[in-house]
């Protein structure tokens, strides 16, 4: 983790249910943090690196993944963000667009839960 950024407190981990992507914002950022099932959390800058749509408004699923001929498997869950003007797809724990037809990455942000249970983002 970067932590060597600034932290910032954003609010109760109770503040981001779990499965949903809740938008915060942080000294002047729009950023969205989802909060899976395993408890974990990711944090995204909320603009896609395509045509700027608000990102975080998308679905968070998985998607298919390589498999053998003939088969289709699913994987990926809860850490594909799909956008919502032009459904591209890219990996919230990383940023990186699962398929080559955009340039650019999520911006990503470390998310740390405190023993207060408050939920700091390093930004």
């Amino acid at each position: 983790m970067a932590r060597d950024r600034p932290a910032h407190d954003i609010g109760a981990l109770s503040d981001f249910p779990v499965g949903e992507m809740t938008i915060v914002d942080v000294a002047g950022v729009e950023v969205g943090v989802y909060h899976a099932s395993d408890g974990s959390l990711r944090a995204v800058r909320n603009v896609c690196p395509h045509y700027a749509a608000p990102i975080c408004r998308g679905e968070v699923s998985g998607t298919m993944i390589p498999s053998a001929p003939g088969t289709f498997e699913y994987g990926l869950d809860e850490r594909v963000l799909r956008c919502p003007w032009h459904g591209f797809e890219y990996d919230l724990a990383t940023g990186d667009p699962l398929y080559d037809v955009t340039r650019g990455r999520l911006r990503t942000y470390d998310v740390a839960v405190r023993t207060d249970d408050h939920v700091e983002l390093f930004l």
